[in-house]
């Protein structure tokens, strides 16, 4: 399932071979989930191996960039490199390449449910949750008012990311984690495969993930968005 879905998000995988392969994806020209453009976005393995998918008009400049890249460098600073060199080769100077950690589970953990799912546009929706369509999932104290919760990215009907947040006073009482893995759930119920991304510093979120069913493999995420 995996598979499938880097196929679709990506335009290809597995890597061909060693390194980052670039790939002319028509995706990239269409606007991602929520309307906003994603003119890079790549997955590399815990080898360093690895898919980028830019626009097909890229695609001959930004494999150059890639072949040009020193062979001794490692992953992380060949990151680097197209970070800052990549938004200004695909004609977006304002925007910012970043890597974050990749993770993703077929097999949540068990924990107790958490939350309710609600409509994203009913009242008492927190902005951050707004723009996710169809049903979030809400944990609420007893008065009703929010604490956590998560809403689902549809990349596509293979794959589906989960985003998490809460609220401040509710944190260190595990509602982060067993609202992901309940949500991660519904997703592998559903057919697809339940994907979390997060930033390598954010040891929060890490912990969030290895609690839910979503181990770190050493995978990462590549992609270039507006700084808005």
């Amino acid at each position: 399932m995996l598979t499938r879905f880097l196929q679709v998000w990506l335009g290809a995988w597995p890597p061909p071979g060693p390194g980052i392969t670039v790939v002319g994806h028509p995706a990239r020209d269409k606007p991602r989930w929520d309307g906003a453009e994603q003119l890079a976005l790549g997955v590399t393995d815990a080898d360093g191996r690895g898919v980028l998918s830019v626009p097909p008009a890229h695609r001959a400049a930004v494999a150059d960039l890639v072949a040009g890249l020193d062979s001794g460098l490692d992953a992380d600073a060949a990151a680097e490199v197209l970070a800052a060199r990549l938004p200004a080769l695909l004609h977006r100077p304002e925007q910012v390449f970043f890597t974050g950690v990749f993770r993703w589970s077929q097999a949540p953990a068990a924990l107790p449910d958490a939350g309710v799912w609600e409509p994203s546009d009913g009242p008492g929706i927190p902005d951050w949750l707004r723009p996710f369509p169809g049903e979030v999932l809400i944990a609420r104290d007893a008065a009703g008012d929010y604490l956590a919760g998560v809403g689902l990215k549809p990349h596509d009907v293979s794959g589906i990311e989960i985003s998490v947040g809460t609220d401040e006073r509710a944190r260190g009482q595990g509602l982060a984690r067993r609202l992901v893995a309940r949500a991660a759930r519904r997703i592998v119920a559903g057919g697809a495969v339940a994907v979390y991304l997060h930033d390598p510093a954010n040891t929060a979120s890490a912990r969030v993930a290895d609690a839910a069913g979503f181990p770190d493999p050493g995978w990462r995420v590549h992609a270039m968005a507006g700084t808005a």
